[in-house]
């Protein structure tokens, strides 16, 4: 069986790091994701408010990276949780446990919208089974070449 899901969308308010009692680092944040297709009547396309959640280092990879406003790419499982509210209603809520948390749009694009010029570029940790594994150091140092370059000329 096969559960993966892949976002791309902006975050609709500042990550929020909270800790577990054993000092887990845990953050959440929504994720505003465009429909691919219009409404029938009107043409305009629905926006879709999602829940997301990440863990240990992608958790603080989100919380020192990410903003409101901000594009992020989110791969990870859907996930349902079954819970009961103040009233002793049961309810059911969706949320994305995210494994892997990208940049959506590129230091070019944030310096334009306003957002921070000082933020740097970092591979996010994997997080498969509760393992976190550091991203390969080469990988990160030959992106973060990258970034310093023009790119006027990529076609992406």
């Amino acid at each position: 069986m096969l559960n993966h899901i892949v976002l791309m969308g902006r975050l609709t308010r500042d990550p929020e790091l909270r800790r577990t009692g054993s000092g887990l680092a845990v953050v959440s944040f929504s994720l505003a994701v465009d429909r691919d297709f219009g409404n029938r009547e009107t043409g305009d396309r629905e926006t879709d408010f999602i829940d997301i959640v990440a863990w240990r280092n992608t958790a603080e990879f989100v919380s020192k990276y990410f903003t409101k406003g901000r594009m992020a790419v989110v791969s990870g499982r859907l996930q349902i949780r079954n819970w009961t509210d103040k009233e002793g209603n049961k309810r059911r809520s969706a949320e994305v446990v995210a494994d892997n948390v990208y940049f959506g749009d590129s230091k070019r694009d944030n310096q334009d919208s306003g957002f921070g010029a000082d933020q740097s570029y970092s591979a996010p940790a994997s997080n498969f089974g509760g393992y976190s594994a550091p991203a390969a150091p080469s990988a990160v140092s030959d992106f973060a070449m990258l970034e310093d370059e023009d790119d006027g000329h990529l076609p992406f």
